[in-house]
């Protein structure tokens, strides 16, 4: 019976969608494969398993068995992350929070795209670091993050499940050992009709066959006898790839730049341990007993004949000519869909097929604008090519643009759609090459390029979104387990080979291409941007300690051309912001303009902290949020719209003796600001150049970022003349050192032993030592609510484990049910001056205006010794 051509179109237009939804919105220049890669993928092709490792957060994952088990074994792989990582440290810049999890968002899907592995997560929010599983469940919601385990196990029906970490102590992180606790929960969970029902009417229950534990080095004795654990070697050589299993995982690994995880290629042996946990035990290998041929499918055995077909007469130097064999695994597949009741498998094979055809017809295509950004209610002109790189004689049929959808869309798909080129058909010759355009417009909100999971405020614990109603139930839920936004727009091809009966569909995410004059040809996501931006300062909190004036800069960006409107700044009650409100008028897009508040405490202005916000209004709509971009090499660019608020922090803050400081900037943070913020005269210091003794006698006091001995290889030479400063006379104040990679083996003037200790509850009490020390009594007294009320995720980190007597400690706390811990401050007289180490989370809390900080910082920074 011959096939319906509108059924196949209507088919193959719902997978194609899907495909679209997919689709990343990462800045890429268009895939195109080797044939090798094509015969990698034709093997994969023959494979019908899945598996699916879990961990708590970005860098978890084991990439050299997700590398393995991808290109080695052919399994549809998957690595389920529970969290983006946000409550990490950053190594490579000042982001934090919500910015740091996008940052290793995009880390988690360049080592996917390296080692072959699909990238997924829940709800869940990184809220720092976490002690125990019992906290992680109770700050995160424990079901909802659970549902969101079943759903990605119920949609990508995983085999085989493997946990990073056991679900006990041994793990260290709370979220490690949760990670391994719901895992064991979802294990049973997935299979159960009765647990979370309401996802059945987009998915099925899956029983996965055994769930697995990949333990190793970190979690055994030392000499421990390993032979009771099942075992496989992961360190074999991928010939179609030219790589082993180790230099592929390296190089994923290698992506988590953010962490400092950059890794050497291990070749050779590479043996895996795995401790049965769930499920069916295994006696010799992970899935024994699991038919991964196309005989699981019913219907499919035929079907596997003809890939092992195509598979045998592969030509590496004419990929084209397995054309006419995977077009007829297609129509099979076709027919095969139409009568089945589970289309788990003929979908995802449907959809690597088209992936194939595209890559043996030799079929190019792209979509690009000639800007970046493109505003909310503005219109655009999409210029898509289609290009024929193969002997082939290939017809093209249709072009059509596809919008990404929003929260709250309906989505309605005809075939008849008015982004249609229907006009355009063409016959593309060997060689040939068809350009046309399609109008993009028609976006209502102007946040569909904010990353989904911070369109809503959450929760401590939990990112909250909303998802699109959609006529296609395969597409309504697919936001739930996206790792990122879909592309802004998509432009799909509709073709033919040699005549045949059958279109088939290639896609192309509409993306921004320029030229760099050194980097060459560009790629960046198409940004949909709202009318007007409002930027304020980024991670400035306003202090006032007086009655004296702030200027408050707003710098306006406009995402059009011809935008007018007025501006304010709303404070609370007792502060006043000068001018009321400003008219502006920018007439180009992209221009700015920085208008200056005169902002003051009255008289009635309460104490502590509060929150200014800019706010624009054009045409009687406001508008309050700004624009960043996240811009790393190894990451496609990032774009955010944050809200256009700050801290604003009155308080009782004094100055001593200090009024210069120099700064020794580290990994990155926002403290040199909150210095200028208290009215000290700050210089980032060179580390080539002003590290002399003689250079730096001109401060009252020389602070030190972040992981500063992490990250300075400069400091092993200088820091005798650091020292000397001290000993001169100077106040030295370092910030938290990671206790492992320090650039030189003691940091100090005498010896002190970095650790992993801290204190994770933010606002847990603080008693002092010795209350009249004068690091807590100069220029202003301390009370132990200076370091608890209002702290955010943490009270410090990297606190040393022991010191010699020379070190005060200053401060003692504790997390619940723990030992008192005493080296959040510690101080050492040299010389004439004070060196200080601390690992109080400063970092995080001035930048979010907590005003005990503010008034820590000025004791620890004061000078002459005091």
């Amino acid at each position: 019976m011959p096939l319906s051509l509108r059924a196949t179109a209507r088919l193959a237009l719902t997978l194609l969608l899907a495909h679209c939804a997919l689709l990343t919105a990462n800045a890429q220049a268009p895939k195109t494969y080797s044939s090798s890669e094509i015969l990698q993928g034709l093997q994969k092709l023959d494979v019908l398993g899945s598996v699916m490792y879990i961990a708590a957060h970005p860098d978890d994952e084991n990439t050299r068995l997700l590398a393995y088990l991808a290109n080695g074994r052919h399994l549809e792989t998957s690595y389920l992350s529970l969290t983006r990582g946000d409550g990490g440290q950053d190594l490579i810049g000042p982001e934090l929070r919500e910015q740091l999890g996008v940052i290793r968002t995009q880390e988690l899907l360049a080592a996917r795209r390296i080692d072959g592995a699909h990238q997924f997560f829940t709800r869940a929010n990184d809220f720092g670091f976490s002690k125990t599983s019992a906290e992680a469940l109770s700050v995160w919601d424990h079901e909802q993050v659970l549902s969101d385990v079943v759903w990605v196990i119920r949609q990508r029906r995983p085999d085989v499940l493997i946990t990073r970490f056991p679900p006990d102590a041994r793990a260290g992180h709370g979220h490690h050992q949760a990670s391994a606790i719901l895992a064991a929960e979802a294990f049973d969970a997935a299979g159960d009709p009765k647990r979370f029902p309401e996802q059945l009417k987009f998915v099925q229950p899956w029983q996965p066959k055994r769930l697995y534990w990949n333990t190793g080095s970190f979690f055994v004795k030392p000499g421990e006898n390993m032979d009771g654990y099942l075992n496989l070697d992961a360190g074999g050589y991928n010939a179609l790839l030219g790589q082993s299993y180790g230099e592929i995982a390296a190089h994923s690994r290698s992506q988590h730049r953010s962490q400092g995880f950059g890794s050497a290629a291990q070749r050779g042996e590479a043996i895996e341990y795995f401790q049965f946990v769930k499920g069916t035990p295994a006696k010799t290998d992970l899935f024994e007993g699991i038919d991964q041929t196309w005989n699981r499918v019913p219907g499919g055995a035929a079907i596997g004949k003809m890939v092992d077909e195509v598979i045998r007469k592969y030509d590496a130097s004419n990929p084209s000519a397995s054309v006419a064999g995977l077009s007829k695994v297609y129509e099979a597949l076709f027919r095969l869909r139409m009568g089945a009741k589970d289309l788990f498998w003929l979908d995802e094979k449907l959809t690597t097929i088209t992936t194939l055809l595209q890559a043996c017809s030799g079929i190019y295509v792209e979509a690009t604008v000639n800007e970046p950004t493109l505003a909310s209610n503005g219109e655009a002109s999409v210029t898509y090519e289609i290009l024929n790189r193969s002997a082939l004689p290939i017809k093209l049929n249709k072009v059509r643009l596809t919008k990404s959808f929003f929260p709250g869309d309906r989505i309605t798909i005809t075939l008849d759609d008015p982004q249609l080129d229907s006009k355009q058909t063409a016959e593309l010759s060997p060689g040939k090459r068809v350009t046309g355009t399609l109008p993009i417009s028609g976006f209502t909100n102007a946040l569909i390029s904010q990353p989904y999971w911070l369109r809503e405020p959450g929760s401590v614990g939990m990112y909250k979104f909303s998802e699109p109603e959609s006529d296609f139930t395969s597409i309504s839920h697919f936001v739930r387990s996206m790792p990122e936004n879909a592309p802004v727009a998509s432009v799909s091809f509709s073709y033919a080979v040699k005549g045949e009966p059958l279109y088939y569909f290639a896609a192309a995410p509409v993306q921004y291409k320029h030229t760099d004059p050194v980097l060459g040809e560009l790629y960046e996501p198409l940004v949909v941007v709202p009318p007007v931006m409002v930027n304020i300062p980024a991670a400035r909190a306003y202090v006032f300690a007086d009655q004296q004036p702030k200027q408050v800069p707003v710098t306006l960006r406009a995402g059009q051309a011809g935008v007018a409107g007025s501006l304010a700044l709303q404070v609370p009650s007792g502060w006043q912001a000068e001018p009321a409100t400003v008219a502006f008028n920018l007439k180009n897009k992209d221009d700015e303009q920085t208008i200056n508040f005169t902002l003051r405490p009255l008289a009635g202005a309460a104490e502590g902290k509060s929150e200014l916000r800019a706010v624009a209004t054009v045409g009687g709509q406001p508008y309050s949020r700004g624009i960043q971009t996240i811009a790393y090499p190894h990451i496609p660019t990032q774009t955010l719209f944050p809200e256009a608020v700050s801290p604003l922090v009155r308080l009782r803050v004094a100055r001593g003796h200090t009024k210069t400081i120099g700064y020794i900037m580290g990994a990155g943070d926002e403290v040199p600001e909150a210095l200028r913020q208290l009215g000290y005269a700050v210089t980032l210091l060179n580390p080539a150049t002003d590290l002399t003794a003689a250079h730096l006698a001109r401060y009252d006091a020389v602070v030190l970022g972040v992981r500063a001995y992490n990250v300075l290889d400069r400091l092993k030479t200088q820091q005798p003349e650091l020292l000397k400063y001290v000993e001169n006379g100077g106040t030295m104040l370092v910030q938290y050192v990671v206790n492992r990679g320090t650039v030189l083996p003691q940091i100090g003037p005498y010896p002190l032993t970095l650790s992993n200790n801290r204190i994770t509850v933010e606002n847990t009490p603080v008693t002092f030592g010795k209350p009249s020390v004068p690091v807590l009594t100069e220029p202003n007294r301390l009370t132990p609510q200076d370091f608890d009320q209002g702290w955010v995720q943490e009270q410090g980190l990297y606190y040393p484990s022991s010191w010699d007597a020379h070190y005060q400690p200053v401060i003692i706390s504790h997390d619940p049910g723990e030992a008192d811990q005493q080296s959040a401050i510690l101080v050492a007289p040299y010389g004439k001056g004070r060196y200080i180490y601390t690992g109080l989370s400063l970092f995080r809390e001035l930048p979010a205006g907590v005003p005990g900080a503010f008034r820590i910082l000025a004791n620890l920074v004061e000078s002459n010794g005091k």
